[in-house]
Formats: C-alpha cells, structure tokens, sequence
C-alpha cells in the first residue's frame, strides 16, 4: 500500500464500478442517501454473492497481509491464559481478540491508508461522474417540458428516489420558490417551482427558515383546481412523511387535516350529498379521496415511530385527526339531501377502522385518544353508536330485502366506480362497528358510556350496546349464496359483529364488564327460543347465523365466570326461578337438533355444522364437573351416540367411486362430509371423559373404545385436543386410564403400545432412522429428562383398576433370550425388561443397564404405592424376594464373618423400594431410606438388607396404642347412647357432641372409646327407618360353612400385611391372621348375596372384589381384632349409606346399583365422591385445580387410590380411625370435604411440584405430612353448609330404585 501506482488506482476503480453494478437496483430503490448508506453496509447480510466481489477479496488479503500475525499471536495468548479457567465459548474469544486487533497501533496505521487511498480513488470517480450527470440533467429537461401538459397519474404516497438528488439547498432557492408558488404567477412557473421543491432533500427543505410560510402556501394550493399540481403538492408531502423525523412530518399532517376540515366546512366545496353517492371516477373526488388516503396511511404508520418523540407531537397529530373527523354539517330535514362528513371518506379508505386500532394498541398514545374523546370529542363516539342504531332499524324495516346495503361486499362488479347512499351508509356502519369494538376492550373506553342519542329518550349503556350488536347478527340480512366466501367473511354484518364480540370474549376484564350479563345472554339466545317455540313473528335467523351465535356462547362459556353465568344466571343464590338459564336453553335446542325435531332447517347442507356449533357449546359445559350436572336431565350423550351411531351407518353406505364416472367428486364431499361429522360427534362423546360422572356416561353409551382410538389418532398426529382447551389430553388420559374398561380401550387403540415404543426409544436405542452427529449426552439424574415425559404418562396410565386389567392373571415371558431388537409393546413387557431382572438374558439385552433398571425401580415405586397393585404384583410375580436376590447378588464378602453390600444406584434404589412395599405407616409411623448419597465419611449410613426380618431403624418409635384415660366430654357422650330421647333429636345431639370432641380433645377418640362409640351408634342409627339406606339381608351363616372357602392371593397378602401393621401398633396378637381371614370369608359370603349375576369381558367383573377390602381391616383393628364385634358391626353398618362409599367391596356388582353402571365396571366412589371432590376443588381452591390440569392429572384418580386403601400409608393410625369416625358420625359426604381439606393443607406443595413437573409422582410417593383431621374441623363444617344439599342427595341416588 506504500507504493499507490497509477494502475492500482484503475484496477480499484473497476473493482468499485463491479461492485456499484450488482448493487444497483437496490441502491436506487433507496428513498434516501442515508438508506442507500445502510444497504451498503448491511450488504454482508443480503447478498448471498458479496464474497464473490474483487473489491471484498481484494479488501480481505489486506486485511490478511497487515494484521494476520497478529491476530494469530492474539488468540494463542487468550488460549494459554485461559487453559486453567473455566473453558470459554467462542463468541468470547472472538469479542476479546477483535477488540485487541481494533486497539492496536496497526490497524489504526491500515485503516489511515485504506482512508486516503480510497478518497482517491472516489475523488476521480465523482469527477468523471459529474460529467455524466450535467449530460443527462439536458436530456432529461427536455423529457419533462414534453410531459408537463400531460395528465399526471402518479400515486400520492410514492416518493422519488433522492439518491441522485442534489445535496446544495440554500435559503435563496427556497425563497426563490416561494415567490414563483404565488398564485399570481404563471402555472409553468409555480409548476417548476414544484418540481425544483420534491427534487429537493425534505430535510433541507424543513431546516430552512422560511419553512412555516412555504407550508403555508403549500397547504393555500392543495385547492388549486388543476390535478397535477396538487398532486405534486401531495407528492411532496407524501416524501416529506417518508423521509424526514416527526417533528417535521407532524407540521405537514397538520397542514393537511386543517385543509381538509376547512375543505368540508366551505359552502363551496363540490362534496357529494348522500342521496348522489360517490362517483370515484369524478376528479374532485379522486383528488379528495388521494388526500384523505395520504392522511390515513400516515396515521396507520405513525404509531410506529412517535412514542421516541415528544408526548405534545403525538397529542397534536391526534387532537387534529378527532377535529377533522369530528366534522358535522348542518343537517338537513331530509337525510337524502345529507352532505358527507369527512368520516364517510375515511372510511371508504380505510374501512375497518385500522388507524384506531394502531392508536389504541399502545398505552401512549391510547391514553390521549381516550382523554381527547371524553373531554371534547365524545360526539365521534355518539354518531359512530347512531350509525349501527340506524342501520339496525333499516335491517329491522326492511329485513324481507336481502340486497339492501350489500352491493359492495356481495360483489355487484357492473357498480366498480360508485357508491350508492345506502353502500355508503354500510361502509360507515361497518367503520363504527370497528371503531366502537376496539373503543370497549379499553376501561377508559367504556367508561365513556352511557351515550345520549339525539331522537332517544333513554341513555345507550354498554348493554344496550352488546345487545344491538348481538340483533345484528340475526337481524342483518344474508348475502346471496353466489357470494364468494372471501368477501362475505370480510363484510358481512354477521362476520363483522362476530368478529369484534370474539375479541371482547378474549379480553377477561372486558368480556365481564360487557357481556357477562344475562341481557346480552338473552339477546344471544333471543332467536333460538323463538325457533323452539316456532314463533312466525320471529326475525328470520339463518343457519349462518346461528353458527355465529354459538361461536360467542362457546367462547364465553370457556371462561369461568361466563360458565357460572349460563349456568345459573346472575343471581345464582336467589330462590327466585323465573326462568331457565341459558345452560339449559343451549342443552335443549342441542337434544332437538340432534333429534332432528325441529323442522325448519331439514334438509339443509348447514345443518350438520349448525349441529356441530351448538354442541361445541354444551362440550365446554359438560366438559366441567357442575356443567354436567346440570345437563344431566337433557341425557346428551345418548343423543349424541344415537347421532353418531346414525352416522357411521351412513359412512358405511358411501358408494365406492367408479374411474371415469361423473359422480366421483359429489361422492367423496358427501364422504368426507360424513367423515368430518362422524369424528366431531366422537369428539364430542370423548369429551365427556374430562369429569369422573361424564366417563361413566360415556361408558354407558357404549362408544369408549371408538372415542379412545379417536384421541390416540389425534394424539399421534399431534393435534390439538379443542379449539378452547389450554392444555393437551394428560387429564382425559389420567381419567380414562382410571376405569378398567378405559384401560382396555387405551391397550386395544394402540395408545399404550405407542407410549412405551417411544419411551423405549428415548431409554435404550434412540431412533435408527437419526444421524448421529454428536454422541447422547451422559444422564445424570436417576431417569433422564428425555424419559421423564414418558415416565409420567406411565404413571397416570397405571392405578389399579387399569393394573389389574392389563396384568391380572398373566405370567411374565421370562425368555431364555432377548433380541437387541425386541421392543416391549405392553405392560407386562415394561415389567419383564425393566423391573423383574431376574436372568442374565434380561440383563444382556439392555444397553444402558443402570439406567433403564432404575427407571423400572422407579416406576415399580410409584405404582406400588398403590397397596392393591403391591399386593397384586406380590402375589403373580413375588417382586419383594427377587429384590431382595438382587441385593444378595451385590455384597461384597471382605472376610468369612463380614460382608459388605456394594453402595451403587441400584442397591440405594432396590432399598428403598423394599422398606416402602415392606413396611406400612404414616408419616410419623415409617422412615423411608433417601435414594441420594450424603457428604462425608459415611454416604450411606442407613442399613441394607437381603432377607427378613427388615431392620426396626425404618420403624419410628412412636407411641403404640397409647389407651388414654376417658374424658367427661367422652363419659358424657357415651351417656347419651342409653337416653331415650327422641331418635332424631338423639342422633344429633351425638353428632354434635363428637364435632365438640374433634376440635377440643381429638386424641381421645381412639382405642376401647372409639371401639364403643362407633358400635352403639351404629347399631342406633340402623335401628332408625330414616337412616337406613339398604335393606336388611338376613346372615347366619357360621364360621364351620365358610372355613373351606379360600381367599384370592391377594386378600391372603393383604393379611399378612394387616396383621404386620396391627402387630406393629400394639393393637393385634398372633392369633389375629385366623380371625381376619374368617372375618374376610364371611364377608364374601354376605356381599355375594347382595350380588348381582353378569357377564363381562371386564377381569374386575369376573368373581370377587379385585383389590384388598382395606376397609375392614382397618375396622378389625379398631375392634382390636375380636371378630364377632367385627362381624356384628358389618352387618348393621351395611345397611348404612356411608357403607356404600367407605367399604368399596360392599357396592361391588351389587343388585342395588343400575345395570349399566355394573357393567361399567366403574365405582361409586368414583363416579360420585371424587366427581365432587374435583367439582369443589375447583370453587375452594382453584389454584390446586389448575395445577392439576396443567400437570395432566387428575384429582379423581389419586383421591381414589387414597379412599381404596383408607389411607393407609398416608395418614398415621389415628388420623385413619379419625377418618373413618368422621364418615360415619357425620355422613358419607365427608369423605369429600376431608379430600378437600388435604388438597388445602398441600396447595403450596402441589404448586412447587407442579413446576418441577412431578406432581403424580409427589402424590403418590409421599405421606400427607402434618394433616390432621381435626384441625380442619372448622372448615370442613362451613363445606357441609354449603354443599350438602347437593353431595349428599347426588350420594343417596347411586341406588337404583326398586319399582
């Protein structure tokens, strides 16, 4: 570079010609010097052939040559200094060097060259293209005297590059410009002034001083009579509104909005009357229109850019826009004769109001508009609610004439250059309508009403409002059939109003305050009470229409207070039934489309999408738990069943399409019509899965295996579950898995099959059909996070009832060798590959031994905590003993007499598994080794073992059976048990004693004292008429006829593990496992009376109850193992309802229950205690609900687990006893407020699990720490206030009723 010849001079010039030659057409589209600036120096990123150009070669081998060494020596000095740091990223290597290079003497030395020789080389450039340039100015001034007589057709808001404009403009030039735009001057001079002005940089234009005085003449000229001058004047200004910053643009706009307003305030302006329409062929109103679009396109830009600018810009930009929008002139007596206001214009242009909405979006400037509006400008927001009051009535008069106000939107193309008054009007209406519905989304907004109309005695509120536009839905008339769908989308009244009252439903606040009442619900359901009635009188409301009304019912029937509104209106407490709500308004106008009982719209194509729409609706109702309660008496799912079953008959028919025939395109939209129908009634039937009562419902239409193969086709193809559903299928999953006959359909579609291929794929193999570019990385925690999402699906999938169908009676395979290819399908291949490693083959055949043998520990944990699937797996696969192989297999034998376990992952996890499924107890009763290694010398000090007896350090030493001494309180109830009272006064009087007891002294109630009180009054209460539910069955059996019949394997286990816990509280002897066992026999003997006969695919239906009968075992260590007691207190306990909800066997494929619901296979407990623990979940504490949903759990399945096994494990031994007491003393409903309660007492629990993403397993794992039924007393008695009319009287219909 030091020695700069003459041919290097050359050879750059021909470099920078090639690279200005490619770069052309991008420089010259440029609309300034600056922008054309910023395309060069952005060209890196836009031109993919940047590097291919000599002069970026050139510039990089100098670069290369000058600082290369230096920048190699850079970064071997950052490596070595960091080399004992943490390793760096790469970005920072590359901002340390370069800022090294940038600071050092050498590169300031190159770029001081590179500076001056380029200056050169431009230099000698510009000169000879200066000479160029005077040539072409001659050419081009003769082009343009030839032109200046011609009709200028350019567009207002284009604007002339200024990359070659002239870059000198002095005050004299201005002035000189001034002078010729005189309108005294001849039109060729103030033609060339005009011409020399947008030649001109804008912001040499605006910095000159006599900038005011030329705005000032400029805005005199907009009026010249002559088009191509004013369009000059606007090509002007369009540029200015381009290019130059908003203090300067802001003068302009005002300019032309003060021109405008005098414009249609002058008597001699030509404005069109409203009776004349608009003819935009006319060159007065092309030259008016071109000036309003100017305005309106910088009001839809400014909002970009003027929050960086002064707040008074902005504010006077908007206060200029209100006043010429504000514009009225004096009304005529005759509207025909109604001359426009500037807002007819605006809107012509700008029809959906789209410079309000960008106004409005941002709180800056919606702060101005709003104020701006109430303090002087409010009559905008009056006349804009007069328009759609207007053309309501226009509708409402002449509703019979299906082509008034639509020739523009229903495409009349013959009329392309004009605008009748009625087009007008409806143009207007719809610029209001937009205006308005973006006004009320604002608290501001509408605080602006209520609104005085002229000729209305009554002030127009929000509601009246709501309520109009929800008329003009089924008031305004339809557009003809050949209407294309685009435009009637576009311009429909119907679309339009729908569309703003979509908008208000998405804002919460909003949707409250607007439409949450029941007028505007009226107003919504105003045409189908007309159509169920067939009231002649009624507006004719189209299939469109109706599908538009369902579509805002649905949206407000997805949030909660909208819910609560239709379903039991505003005054939900009041006595007061003046009429139905809209729940069931929607239910029955749903029943009777289904069952096809109205008339009316037989035969349409519309039918079966109107169908759909209302449906829709009643799926966001009965898709929640106090939804379905109230449209149980419409029996939806068998009308929609009926429809669907109807349907698929159909789908059947479908003739096969002939090659060559004409029908084959009617065939197949009738098929995929029918398809399309036929899976929205399944989604529909599938959605009453959310809701433990609405599963059972679903079941007994008998669809569940078509609805369950539905959602897995969705869940396969990654689809959404329903338009207005937040979260995926985790929750109907979890619901399904829970029932046996769920189970079954969830195994038959493919569902489980696809969730354990896919978790064997993340666990063991990965995909084959995966490039692998960088090795897995190596898992840390104990089950990886690619697994974790299949982990908890398999948890949610496994509670017992789905256990028990998908692994009862089968044997593991257990084969003598395993391929690598061999992918499990099912559960018992996961059981089999996974958890029972009990041969070499099994343990072979897996690549990541340690980590998939601990993700089937884990799993067996879980699911263990469930005591029935303990039992069960106990009792087929013996899983304790080969754990406890396992263990043996992995000591360490240091000498003859000591030997050592090996402390690694699978030892820590097999120990903790076998103390959880060895011992039973509560939090306070049990100590679960931790599954994570502590600091220090001893990691693992707890101690392992590999056969039994089970180390005592696992048991805490609590106090066992600790009889206190009784009580007065106590000594005093017991008393009441020999008054003889009234009954009723009698059995109250106990109750309310026992509440007493609970809150003060609730330790008392335990041992001998709550033995006696739970027998004598219980052998009260099935002395009174009124408190017996069931019949008296007569049983004399004796222990001599039952002693030869056997029990399942698993009530054997379910003993011994009794028996184990008893022992352990000092409540039981030795001798007690005979006692319990009779005790279990006569039991099977007494229900089996009450039985009825089925026949079932169901394993649950084949025989006996499935699981363990907890119940009574607790019960037989209350009575502290005497069996005749036990015996006694069952008998007359079974006549109880609250037996129906707390012995789970006694309701097993009993005759007092429904057919269906037998075959069901589905409990009460479940079908109703946990359908209203999630119902009140909900209103109590919704927080703890919304967690569940967003975890894709459900309450009901983890509250079934804990009343299935009477909370043993979860609660100590006397929170059970309270448990059991409370039931009883006080009623089966209890059950429920007791759920509730614990839900309360974890609420902070639940929502920290939920963020970590484990809620299922929490639940499950954990014992309910620090809950005590007597602290919740007190709350659980203002539930029983509030709820118990409906719980209990829902509990007292499970039974079917004798005829």
């Amino acid at each position: 570079m030091a020695h700069f010849s003459g041919e290097d001079e050359v050879m750059l010039q021909a470099m920078l010609r090639q690279l200005f030659q490619s770069v052309k057409e991008k420089i010259t589209g440029a609309p300034s010097l600056e922008c054309a600036e910023e395309i060069l120096l952005h060209l890196e990123e836009t031109d993919e052939n940047f590097h291919n150009y000599e002069f970026v070669k050139y510039l990089r081998q100098h670069i290369c040559n000058t600082l290369g060494s230096m920048i190699e020596e850079e970064m071997e000095k950052w490596t070595s200094d960091q080399n004992q740091d943490e390793e760096s990223g790469y970005d920072t290597v590359v901002q340390h060097v370069t800022k090294r290079t940038q600071e050092s003497k050498e590169y300031k030395e190159m770029m001081h060259s590179l500076k001056n020789i380029m200056m050169v080389v431009v230099e000698s450039m510009i000169n000879k293209f200066e000479e160029d340039e005077m040539r072409s100015q001659e050419r081009q001034k003769k082009i343009q005297k030839e032109k200046s007589n011609s009709y200028c057709t350019d567009n207002c808001s284009d604007s002339d590059s200024s990359f070659n404009q002239s870059y000198k403009f002095c005050q004299g030039k201005l002035q000189l410009i001034l002078d010729q735009l005189d309108p005294g001057q001849p039109k060729e001079v103030r033609y060339e002034a005009l011409q020399t002005l947008c030649s001109a940089p804008p912001s040499d234009v605006l910095n000159c001083e006599n900038w005011t005085t030329l705005c000032e003449k400029l805005t005199v000229s907009l009026s010249d009579p002559d088009p191509v001058f004013s369009d000059r004047i606007l090509k002007f200004y369009a540029q200015t509104f381009t290019l130059s910053p908003l203090h300067m643009t802001k003068e302009i706009y005002t300019s032309l909005a003060k021109y405008l307003k005098l414009y249609f305030l002058s008597r001699e302006s030509q404005i069109p009357t409203l009776s004349t329409g608009i003819d935009i062929s006319n060159p007065n109103v092309i030259c008016l229109l071109k000036k309003v679009r100017l305005l309106n396109e910088y009001q839809k830009e400014a909002p970009s850019f003027w929050i960086r600018h002064p707040e008074k810009y902005m504010e006077e930009i908007v206060e200029n826009t209100l006043s010429l929008l504000s514009v009225k002139h004096d009304q005529s007596h005759l509207v025909s004769q109604k001359i426009l206001d500037p807002i007819y214009f605006f809107a012509l242009v700008d029809t959906k109001a789209v410079w309000f909405k960008k106004w409005m979006h941002a709180y800056y400037s919606r702060t101005a508009v709003l104020r701006l509006l109430e303090k002087k400008y409010k009559s905008l927001v009056t006349t804009a609610v007069q328009q759609c009051v207007q053309y309501l009535e226009l509708c409402e008069a002449m509703k019979a004439d299906e082509i008034l106000g639509h020739s523009k939107h229903c495409g009349n193309k013959q009329k392309t250059f004009y605008y009748s008054g009625q087009e007008l009007q409806y143009i207007y209406f719809i610029h209001s309508l937009c205006l308005l519905g973006r006004l009320l989304i604002y608290t501001q907004g509408r605080r602006l009403f209520p609104i005085k109309l002229k000729n209305r005695k009554d002030l127009v509120s929000l509601t009246d409002l709501l309520v109009l536009f929800t008329q003009l839905i089924y008031y305004s008339p339809s557009c003809p059939k050949m209407t294309s769908a685009a435009h009637l989308d576009n311009y429909s009244p119907a679309s339009m109003v729908t569309e703003v009252l979509r908008i208000l439903c998405d804002q919460k606040e909003c949707a409250v305050e607007c439409l949450y009442n029941n007028t505007v619900i009226e107003a919504l359901l105003q045409p189908i009470h007309n159509l169920m009635k067939g009231t002649k009188t009624a507006p004719d409301c189209s299939e469109t229409a109706l599908i538009h009304i369902a579509d805002i019912l649905a949206r407000i029937a997805s949030v909660e207070e909208g819910l609560t509104l239709l379903l039991y209106g505003e005054n939900m407490n009041s006595s007061e039934e003046k009429s139905p709500t809209g729940a069931h308004i929607i239910a029955q106008f749903s029943k009777k489309l289904l069952d096809e009982d109205i008339s009316i719209f037989s035969g349409s194509e519309m039918l079966p999408v109107v169908k759909g729409a209302f449906i829709s609706v009643c799926r966001q109702i009965y898709g929640t738990c106090e939804g379905l309660q109230v449209l149980i008496p419409y029996s939806l799912h068998e009308s929609i069943a009926k429809a669907w079953k109807k349907t698929s008959l159909l789908s059947e028919r479908i003739p096969t399409p002939v090659k060559g025939s004409d029908s084959i395109s009617s065939v197949s939209q009738e098929s995929q019509n029918t398809m399309a129908w036929e899976e929205n009634l399944l989604d529909d039937l599938l959605n009453f899965a959310a809701t433990p009562k609405g599963l059972l419902f679903l079941q007994r239409t008998g669809a569940i295996n078509e609805c369950v193969t539905f959602m897995f086709d969705r869940y396969a193809k990654k689809l959404q579950i329903s338009r207005h559903k937040k979260f995926g299928y985790g929750v109907l999953v979890t619901q399904v898995a829970s029932t046996a006959a769920g189970a079954v359909a969830l195994q038959s579609s493919g569902f489980i099959n696809t969730l354990i291929t896919e978790l064997w794929a993340n666990l063991e193999c990965g995909r084959d059909d995966v490039r692998v570019t960088h090795p897995r990385s190596t898992p840390v925690d104990p089950i990886d996070r690619s697994c974790q999402k299949s982990f908890l699906g398999l948890v949610n999938l496994l509670p017992y009832p789905a256990v028990y169908e998908l692994v009862g009676n089968q044997d593991l395979p257990n084969k003598a060798e395993y391929s690598l290819r061999e992918v499990p399908t099912c559960v018992i291949d996961i059981i089999d590959r996974l958890i029972i490693l009990n041969s070499e083959a099994k343990i072979r055949s897996l690549f990541n031994y340690e980590q998939s043998h601990i993700f089937g520990l884990r799993l067996l944990s879980v699911v263990c905590c469930d005591l029935n699937t303990l039992l069960l797996l106990e009792a087929q696969y013996q899983v304790s003993e080969i754990l406890l192989n396992a263990q043996e297999e992995n000591i360490l034998e240091t000498s003859e007499s000591h030997r050592d376990f090996i402390i690694d992952g699978l030892s820590v996890e097999r120990n903790h598994v076998l103390v959880r499924i060895n011992f039973i107890g509560g939090p306070m009763e049990r100590i679960l080794p931790p599954r994570v290694l502590e600091k220090g010398d001893d990691p693992y000090p707890w101690p392992m073992f590999s056969s039994y007896p089970l180390p005592n350090c696992y048991l805490s030493e609590v106090t066992r059976n600790a009889d206190l001494k009784q009580d007065n309180d106590l000594g005093k109830l017991l008393l009441r048990f020999k008054m003889s009272d009234k009954q009723t006064e009698w059995i109250e009087n106990c109750r309310r004693q026992f509440c007493k007891m609970m809150k003060a002294k609730p330790d008392i109630i335990s041992g001998s004292a709550l033995l006696e009180l739970l027998e004598k009054f219980v052998l009260h209460l099935s002395e009174s008429p009124s408190e017996c539910y069931f019949p008296s069955v007569e049983y004399t059996t004796t222990d001599a006829n039952v002693k030869n019949e056997s029990l399942s394997s698993v009530q054997q286990l379910g003993i011994k593990m009794t028996v184990r816990y008893g022992k352990f509280l000092n409540l039981l002897k030795d001798s007690a496992e005979n006692d319990l066992t009779l005790v279990l026999k006569h039991c099977e003997r007494f229900l089996k009376q009450q039985q009825a006969p089925i026949k079932s695919s169901l394993l649950c239906l084949q025989g006996t109850y499935a699981g363990h009968d907890w119940f009574v075992s607790s019960l037989f260590m209350i009575m502290l193992g005497d069996k005749e007691k036990t015996l006694r207190f069952l008998q007359k306990f079974s006549r109880l309802l609250t037996s129906a909800f707390l012995w789970l066997p006694r309701l097993h494929i009993s005759r007092y229950l429904a057919t269906d619901t037998i075959e069901s296979g589905i409990h009460p407990v479940y079908f109703c205690s946990t359908h209203y623990i999630e119902m009140l979940l909900k209103v109590e504490v919704p927080l703890v609900f919304s967690a569940f949903h967003m975890s894709g759990f459900a309450p009901s399945q983890i509250c079934l687990q804990w009343i299935s096994q009477c909370f043993w494990n979860y609660l100590d031994w006397l929170e059970i006893c309270h448990y059991i007491a409370t039931c009883v003393f006080l009623g089966p409903d209890y059950q429920v407020y007791i759920c509730i309660a614990i839900f309360r007492h974890l609420q902070q629990d639940i929502l920290q699990h939920t963020q970590t993403q484990d809620l299922q397993v929490f639940l499950k794992e954990e014992a309910l720490h620090g809950f005590r039924v007597s602290d919740y007393f007190e709350y659980m008695e203002i539930l029983e206030q509030n709820y118990r009319p409906v719980v209990l009287r829902d509990m007292r219909n499970v039974r079917v009723q004798s005829t």
